[in-house]
């Protein structure tokens, strides 16, 4: 199996992972969602550790420490991944798994506005009419729902908004993560040993625990580690179009499995998104051909010099 191939299969898993995990959540409805949050946090916080310790990388876990603006980087990265699994989890629990979908499905265009806005970035103009397309989608929902789709908003923002961090860090998944659940699991403890915890700790039914346990591997260590090696063996823009199976199959489980009504409103948004994630891919991978093309240039001009 060549090592694309490999990395295919490995996004592919990541993202259907991901884009399943509704369903997960929807069966661990009875936990209340800052609990459930809770464990997500300490369960995948003790699968990284564990992993770091096997991989014998503790010591560069704990340097992270040492370096002030890295530290708070992770930090703000950890509240923000925290806002948007517990917004997540709120979607799924009250029945609008679909605003779930609409808010990744967002992401991409998102992120493209926020490197515009923050870092300075030029829209090329594809990507500025894919980001105007999602606009309309925002302002269609919002005249069509009579209010504007906060949820939707706030899952893409915040994740556009950690993406932006994680990507100007030089740490890598596994370290990353694992530094930010552990940021929160002691918290995470403290509240689930607290009287406003239902369940606590280890509370709960024997099949409940095992569910809040996946939830921290399964759905939360598990993609991240499989999303790293496709990074590695797949060019990014590949990555970026097979993300897009994520919110795509949580449409099709709040449609056909939750049974979540789909209104006219929602599928004129979905349309005008699909159309804006249509011209970004598109533009996304002309840019990386042409990359690929100038690098193949030098190459060849390193070589016949």
């Amino acid at each position: 199996m060549s090592e694309e191939l490999k990395g295919f299969l490995a996004m592919v898993t990541a993202a259907s992972i991901w884009g399943l995990s509704s369903m997960l959540i929807k069966a661990l409805d009875h936990v209340p969602a800052l609990e459930l949050l809770a464990h997500r946090t300490i369960w995948a916080a003790l699968f990284f550790l564990g992993l770091l310790a096997v991989q014998r990388r503790l010591r560069a876990f704990a340097g992270l420490w040492h370096t002030p603006k890295v530290t708070s980087r992770l930090v703000l990265a950890a509240a923000l991944i925290s806002v948007n699994w517990l917004c997540f989890i709120l979607a799924v629990q009250s029945g609008r798994a679909l605003s779930a979908s609409l808010g990744y499905y967002m992401f991409p265009l998102v992120a493209v506005l926020l490197g515009r806005v923050v870092l300075g970035e030029r829209l090329r103009p594809l990507q500025a009419v894919a980001v105007a397309l999602a606009g309309l989608a925002v302002v269609s929902l919002t005249i069509g729902l009579g209010v504007p789709p906060w949820l939707s908003l706030i899952l893409a923002t915040t994740f556009g908004l950690y993406g932006l961090i994680k990507a100007r860090l030089a740490v890598g998944p596994v370290l990353s993560v694992g530094f930010e659940t552990s940021l929160v699991a002691p918290l995470s403890v403290i509240f689930l040993l607290s009287p406003y915890a239902t369940g606590g700790l280890f509370g709960w039914d024997a099949w409940t625990m095992g569910l809040l346990v996946a939830s921290g591997v399964l759905i939360t260590a598990l993609p991240l580690i499989l999303f790293s090696a496709a990074t590695r063996r797949l060019p990014y823009g590949t990555v970026g179009l097979i993300q897009y199976l994520n919110p795509t199959l949580q449409f099709l489980v709040a449609t056909f499995v939750f049974l979540e009504p789909v209104r006219p409103v929602h599928m004129a948004a979905l349309v005008l998104i699909w159309a804006g994630l249509a011209l970004y891919s598109r533009d996304m991978l002309r840019a990386s051909a042409s990359s690929r093309a100038k690098s193949a240039g030098t190459s060849a001009t390193g070589v016949s010099n």
